[in-house]
């Protein structure tokens, strides 16, 4: 069930569903896809979304304030499984929408939409009975985080129980960009990879293409949230698309100028 990335590295790209409009995040989505993402992350808002910096945090209050709910993010998962068959396309929540909405529905629910897998921000692998057992029912892929100061019982438990891919967090604390990739997320990817042979994707703070380029050296897949959030944030519905459609292609130009 592990997910393919088409190239090295493969990339993720994070969209708060509903910011600006359920619309706009389709049309982002789909052009991302063809810009050359292999997983589109849709993110359910959250009114206390504590692991996100305040970029993420703003597109949390503008889709909230448009009403944005779970059961949206699902239906907007759908259309894009209908127009883009083949891509990656996972759903990114915190616990709390998930119970709300009821763990057994979500599972239907979410399948039904087409969705590969699901990563539950504040979901604990040792915590995560109920929860592992409904994503095998509906046969999704249970994609856990895993961070530079998570003990190796842990990293084997998070690798044992994952599928897809396995999200190694590239440093302690929030999301956010930042200059320069920490030798930490290196680190992380070699003891991950005692346990697993999934896909490894790096993530948190990844801004341009030298960190995808860094990130090509050790891990399988770059993960880009913040920087195209704030994107979005600084574009128009009409002119975003265009905006990280150019932003993603630019992202792979080291990465294959490195492969001549």
């Amino acid at each position: 069930m592990a997910i393919q990335f088409a190239q090295k590295p493969g990339l993720v790209v994070y969209l708060t569903a509903g910011d600006p409009t359920l619309e706009a995040t389709r049309s982002v989505a789909i052009a991302a896809i063809d810009a050359g993402a292999d997983v589109i992350e849709l993110g359910v808002p959250f009114s206390d979304p504590l692991a996100d910096g305040p970029i993420i945090q703003r597109a949390s209050e503008r889709a909230l304030a448009h009403n944005t709910r779970l059961k949206d993010v699902l239906a907007l998962a759908a259309e894009i499984r209908a127009a883009r068959p083949s891509a990656g396309l996972v759903i990114f929540s915190y616990l709390n929408p998930i119970l709300r909405y009821g763990l057994t529905r979500f599972a239907d629910d979410a399948a039904a939409s087409g969705a590969d897998g699901v990563l539950i921000t504040d979901m604990i692998v040792e915590e995560a009975d109920a929860y592992l057992a409904e994503m095998e029912r509906v046969k999704l892929a249970p994609i856990f985080l895993a961070a530079p100061t998570s003990p190796d019982d842990r990293l084997e438990a998070i690798a044992t129980h994952s599928k897809g891919f396995i999200y190694a967090i590239s440093r302690v604390g929030i999301t956010g960009k930042q200059q320069s990739m920490t030798s930490d997320a290196a680190a992380l990817v070699a003891r991950i990879r005692r346990w697993t042979e999934l896909p490894i994707a790096v993530g948190f703070g990844i801004s341009n293409a030298n960190h995808v380029a860094q990130v090509a050296e050790f891990a399988d897949a770059a993960v880009i949230g913040s920087a195209i959030v704030e994107l979005i944030e600084r574009s128009t519905p009409e002119t975003a698309p265009g905006a990280v459609a150019r932003f993603i292609k630019g992202l792979r130009q080291p990465v294959t100028a490195l492969a001549r």
